[in-house]
């Protein structure tokens, strides 16, 4: 179901607040299928997502579509806030360098995405910001400053360094830190593993980097995940990783995996959104069980309380748990 947001942010436009643009070029930073342009929006839009199940979304909507912006410059930008602080100030940031002078930005999202302390600081930057709350949200906008180097590098965030070896960016899950989940399985990876191997929902590469030290004699090492730009951060994170690697940008709960594997490892996720949902971390864990050999191995970590046992018990040959502390268990499984 789409977000009201997607609503929200044409409803300046649909008002007769801002003037319809007749032509030009519209960059959408976090387009999400669903979105509905209003009759008169005469700008070609260039969605913008990284994500890959809302990819496909736009894609089956005849969006034009990719998961990183082109170079521009852009007539006007649309911004769609998720929850990552970091990461909406950074596509604002985006938006600046992209968007022509004088050309509008204008931002939509919720109270629970940050839209209201989001104003008060857009407030401090641009004197003509202005704002309109409309369908459960609030569409805020300003037009880019023939100068709006200052503005950047104040909304920038830099990658984050983790660990004296890793980068990572803001929004990515785990951004400023390795997981505890996945760091107590990275330690536990088998030493004597020889054949191919993957890693589902393999983020920005923390537990490929560890099975690729730990078992040197890997025939190689698959990454598959479904946000773009933490796989585009894991290719730069194993760039000199001694090792076999390839890299699907795929999602795992729709999208049908083709190769058979010796060895599978995961920390699935378990959200979608702010909400708990294990039936997600279920179909990532089901997708890896039919992408093993016969023989195979899964190897996975999880927070104690999640019910992904009854997956594996029927998924799988054997299965059964290895590890458990206070928070997190290691299951696995055999084809």
């Amino acid at each position: 179901m789409a977000r009201e947001t997607l609503k929200t942010i044409f409803h300046p436009f649909e008002s007769g607040t801002i003037a319809m643009p007749e032509a030009g070029r519209c960059l959408f930073l976090g387009a999400e299928p669903g979105y509905r342009v209003p009759e008169g929006f005469g700008a070609s839009i260039e969605a913008v997502q990284p994500y890959r199940p809302h990819f496909i979304g736009l894609e089956r909507a005849h969006a034009d579509v990719a998961p990183e912006a082109g170079e521009g410059p852009y007539d006007l930008t649309l911004i769609l806030l998720t929850k990552h602080r970091g990461e909406n100030e950074n596509r604002i940031a985006e938006a600046l360098a992209k968007t022509v002078p004088g050309g509008f930005i204008v931002i939509a999202g919720t109270k629970e995405e940050g839209i209201q302390s989001l104003r008060k600081r857009l407030g401090h930057l641009f004197s003509d910001l202005e704002s309109m709350p409309k369908y459960h949200g609030v569409a805020v906008w300003f037009t880019r400053p023939d100068d709006a180097s200052e503005a950047i590098e104040k909304l920038t965030h830099p990658t984050v360094e983790i660990d004296g070896r890793f980068t990572t960016v803001a929004g990515l899950f785990s951004h400023d830190r390795i997981d505890e989940g996945s760091r107590i399985l990275g330690e536990r990876l088998p030493e004597d593993f020889s054949g191919l191997a993957a890693d589902f929902g393999a983020g920005w590469g923390y537990l490929a980097a560890m099975l690729a030290e730990r078992a040197p004699r890997a025939e190689g090492i698959d990454l598959y995940e479904a946000d773009y730009r933490a796989l585009e951060r894991a290719k730069v994170n194993l760039a000199g990783q001694q090792g076999a690697f390839r890299y699907f940008w795929q999602d795992l709960a729709g999208e049908k995996v083709r190769t058979r594997y010796d060895l599978i490892v995961m920390n699935p996720p378990f959200h979608a959104g702010k909400a708990a949902e294990p039936s997600l971390g279920k179909a990532l864990i089901k997708a890896a069980c039919d992408a093993l050999k016969p023989g195979g191995r899964l190897l996975l970590v999880a927070n104690r309380g999640l019910p992904y046992e009854p997956v594996l018990a029927e998924n799988c040959k054997s299965s059964g748990e290895d590890y458990r502390n206070a928070r997190f268990k290691i299951l696995w499984g055999r084809k």
